[in-house]
């Protein structure tokens, strides 16, 4: 499996941004358990997938994640909306 970043958008609108192997089991952890969920998204259920990119390694994975973080609101939602990788792609 390919490690991935995502991005998920929260109920009131925050963007969170992760890495994980299986995407579709995180998505289903941030908004079901409260154990496995991010602190940040238990708050801010239900959280929906908007965005994937796939990493060829957790190293690679993480890096790009910390450059997404970097990003201000509107460049991340100009990365989401440009279709190059969108959800899905992990």
């Amino acid at each position: 499996m390919t490690w991935c970043v995502y991005i998920v958008m929260c109920s009131d609108k925050t963007l969170y941004t992760g890495v994980a192997k299986d995407v579709g089991r995180r998505v289903h952890e941030h908004n079901t358990s409260d154990r496995l969920g991010a602190r940040y998204t238990r708050a801010r259920r239900p959280v929906i997938l908007v965005y994937t990119e796939a990493c060829e390694d957790r190293s690679q994975a993480s890096r790009r994640e910390v450059q997404i973080k970097r990003l201000s609101r509107r460049e991340k939602e100009d990365l989401i909306s440009s279709g190059v990788r969108r959800a899905g792609s992990c």
